[in-house]
């Protein structure tokens, strides 16, 4: 990594956990056990927000990320850090555990699961079918039937 803010993440969140930190875009992303968290941009952290989460961001004024597209302002779910979090370990644990809940809770499956299940799916294409042995049954015997005929009336 070359970003020296990004780097000291790994210390920030010590007490939350293991981080792996991506380059992504103009930034980077930071994940914990797969999912995505977190998001550094201009040395910025936000964090991932939802409903439930949204009050302990708004509590505390913590605007979202903004990026441009089409001249238009898109609002994502990441919130701007609280700068306490970088001053205590045990606060930047409850924030990363707030951000990973809701991480979770937003149901995007990790990039590596995804990757696995496509695999699978194209394996399953590639292999060739199996067939299916067909049971032979025996030929039955068929006997004829008789003709029997009748006989005229008289």
């Amino acid at each position: 990594m070359k970003n020296a803010f990004a780097d000291s993440l790994h210390e920030t969140f010590e007490r939350f956990g293991r981080i792996d930190i991506r380059r992504m875009f103009s930034g980077f992303g930071i994940y914990h056990e797969g999912r995505m968290f977190a998001l550094v941009i201009r040395d910025t952290l936000y964090l991932k927000s939802d409903a439930e989460s949204a009050m302990h961001f708004d509590r505390l004024n913590l605007p979202p990320f903004i990026y441009e597209r089409q001249g238009k302002q898109m609002p994502m779910s990441y919130r701007e850090a609280p700068p306490e979090l970088f001053e205590d370990r045990e606060e930047a644990a409850l924030w990363g555990r707030r951000a990973f809940e809701a991480a979770l809770r937003s149901g995007t499956v990790p990039k590596a699961a995804r990757k696995a299940a496509a695999a699978k799916k194209a394996a399953a294409k590639k292999a060739p079918a199996r067939k299916v042995a067909a049971k032979k049954t025996a030929a039955k015997k068929t006997v004829p039937a008789k003709k029997v005929r009748k006989a005229a009336p008289r």
